[in-house]
Formats: C-alpha cells, sequence, structure tokens
C-alpha cells in the first residue's frame, strides 16, 4: 500500500441503532405522569408490569394508550422509528404499531438480566438519572458499567465487538431491533431512583422480514 492510497472503512455487517434527544417537555410530561401513578396505590397495582418483564427492580408499569397519545410520546417514537429505519437504509416504514410501553423504576442494588423483547423495534430513553452511580469494587476509574446500560450482538472477535455499553442520561433514548439482547448493571452508594422508559413495536411485516424479500 502506498502513502497515497486512501483508506475506506465501512461498517456492512450488524445491526443499526439510534440515538434521539427527548424534548425537556416531554421528559417532563413522562416524569409527571410517572410521579402520580407512584402516589396512588391502586393505580399503581393496576399498571403494574413486572410479572412480564426480566427486570428485577423495585418497581415496572405499563403506560396507558391516552397517554402515548396525549403526551407526543407516541408520535416521538413513531417518527424516531422512521428516520431510523429510513437511514439505514431502508425504504420508508408505512406501519408502526405500539405493542406495549413501560416504565423502570430502579434503586441502588437493583439490576435488569440479559434479555431481549418481542415485536419488532424496542428502545429505552432516560428521564430520571441518579448523580452519581457509585464507585466499583475495585475502583478502576476506566471501567465503570454500574448503572449502564449494555447492549449485546455476536461474538468478539478480531476488528468486531459484541458490545456496547451506554451511560444514561437524562433524555437519551435509544432504538434498537427487539432481538438484540441487553442487560442494565446495578448501582450503589446512592438512594437515587434511574428511571428508563421503554416500548415495542411493529413495522411492516415485509421490511422486518428480510428472509421474504428477494433479489
Amino acid at each position: 500500500m502506498s502513502e497515497k492510497s486512501e483508506i475506506i472503512v465501512s461498517r456492512p455487517f450488524g445491526p443499526t441503532i439510534a440515538k434521539v434527544t427527548m424534548s425537556k417537555d416531554l421528559v417532563d410530561s413522562l416524569n409527571k405522569y410517572v410521579d402520580k401513578i407512584v402516589e396512588d396505590e391502586k393505580r399503581s397495582k393496576d399498571q403494574d408490569h413486572g410479572d412480564k418483564l426480566a427486570g428485577n427492580v423495585t418497581q415496572e408499569f405499563h403506560l396507558d394508550q391516552e397517554f402515548l397519545k396525549n403526551s407526543g410520546f407516541a408520535k416521538f417514537l413513531g417518527m424516531s422509528t422512521a428516520h431510523w429505519i429510513k437511514h439505514s437504509g431502508l425504504q420508508n416504514i408505512k406501519k408502526f404499531q405500539i405493542l406495549s410501553s413501560w416504565v423502570v423504576r430502579q434503586f441502588k442494588n437493583e439490576y435488569n438480566p440479559t434479555h431481549w423483547h418481542s415485536g419488532h423495534i424496542s428502545g429505552v430513553g432516560y428521564i430520571k438519572v441518579p448523580s452519581t452511580f457509585g464507585k466499583s469494587v475495585q475502583d478502576v476509574k476506566t471501567v465503570n458499567p454500574n448503572g449502564n446500560l449494555e447492549l449485546i450482538h455476536g461474538t468478539r472477535m478480531f476488528l468486531s465487538n459484541s458490545t456496547f455499553r451506554i451511560t444514561p442520561e437524562v433524555g437519551d433514548f435509544y432504538f434498537f431491533p427487539n432481538y438484540m439482547m441487553h442487560t442494565v448493571y446495578p448501582f450503589s452508594n446512592t438512594d437515587q431512583e434511574r428511571r428508563s422508559v421503554s416500548f415495542n413495536a411493529k413495522i411492516d411485516d415485509d421490511i422486518y422480514d428480510v428472509y421474504a424479500q428477494r433479489d
């Protein structure tokens, strides 16, 4: 290879993920909705979603359809998904059906084991984050996964990582395919809450089902 040769690095394999920022108004609306449910013991029980989810956390409850629509959250999810799919090189989606959406309230020493979702599209956003997730046991400053989300795909090989670690920030929302495995690490040294909101949805079957596509 000569000194004048050009090197082009591409990423032809593996799924894409998207990061979108929620507006402050949407974050505030979600937190207000959650706070009202937390204060209402009956409503908390009625909307409990923990038996359908993998998390070992304090509380998980589903968001009702009326709120999804009136808050603009459903619109945010649909538009963000459409942009993500388009920028991933696929055709425009015509269908976006939310199957479920829920909130996870996580506190110190709680965690979410490795799991995956149903539907076609999934995602998670952050609406409340502790000021600190605490130090790691060995206090290794460069590697501290406390409170982090870790996406997992495939096997680590040369030039190919199998994990992608995300430190939660209020307002950040990540979109990924439903089959992508992921886990959330526990944290310590704080009584503050880590609050996230997730969803599962379906898009056009002929776009999602690559095995049905033909050249």
